[in-house]
């Protein structure tokens, strides 16, 4: 399985409370302040071996991300399956709630949408295997971690998964701009996969025909469009808020 790193206080501690093989962590010189020491006394424990670098190697290491001192090198990231998201909510005695990404590019936005998912108790998140962005160290940066603690699946055919969630009882959401229903006017319940298209382009014709319902943020500003990790944050929360209702 390839290497990879993953740089920044939050995503490195985050790395290290999961169950990932950490190979090795690479400290600042002098650096042993404040959360750092926190970071190495945990890897201590782990009996990971740490060793301490001038900045410019960490620089290097981070490939322009923020590395704030530290950098871990691991095994790369393991995908789950959809099939292990319906289970996990299965066991969770809880109605199954998947995000699918419809080729999602900038990496930035995939993390910030795996922190948003995270945080919100969604059980998976569906990433195309192809013309799409996949886990890298930017991602594990932008979800503060969160991708440790969250399933992701890279599929072949978002469309056909789709077909195979709605066989599973999901139904389907898709965000667009020329949906014709308000998102908060549509009833966001049950078993549910929302998919969020790409950041220019929307959703796929294809994959906008296998959804179930089309909802849509209004918009009445001069820009005519929310950033797609915006534009998950509020469509993830309104299916939580829905939850709430009536408890």
């Amino acid at each position: 399985m390839k290497e990879m790193y993953v740089s920044g206080r939050n995503p490195v501690m985050e790395l290290l409370k999961s169950d990932k093989q950490v190979d090795k962590l690479y400290v600042l010189k002098g650096d042993l302040k404040g959360s750092i020491n926190k970071i190495m006394g945990k890897a201590k424990d782990m009996g990971i071996v740490i060793q301490q670098v001038d900045k410019n190697k960490l620089d290097s290491m981070a490939d322009g991300n923020a590395h704030q001192g530290v950098v871990a090198l691991v095994t790369g990231y393991e995908y789950s399956e959809v099939k292990d998201m319906l289970q996990l909510a299965k066991g969770r005695n809880e109605s199954p709630f998947i995000l699918v990404l419809d080729g999602i590019e900038d990496t930035h936005n995939l993390g910030a949408i795996i922190r948003t998912a995270e945080c919100a108790g969604v059980h998976g998140v569906v990433i195309p295997k192809r013309r799409a962005a996949m886990v890298n160290q930017t991602v594990y940066k932008s979800s503060a971690g969160a991708v440790e603690h969250m399933m992701v699946a890279q599929v072949g055919n978002i469309s056909q998964t789709i077909e195979d969630l709605k066989k599973e009882g999901l139904w389907v959401y898709g965000a667009d701009m020329d949906g014709e229903n308000q998102y908060f006017r549509t009833e966001l319940k049950g078993a549910i996969a929302l998919v969020i298209g790409n950041e220019g382009k929307g959703l796929s014709r294809l994959v906008k025909e296998k959804c179930d319902v089309l909802v849509k943020i209004p918009m009445t500003g001069k820009v005519g469009s929310l950033n797609a990790s915006n534009a998950a944050s509020i469509l993830i929360y309104e299916v939580v808020r829905q939850s709430y209702e009536g408890k």
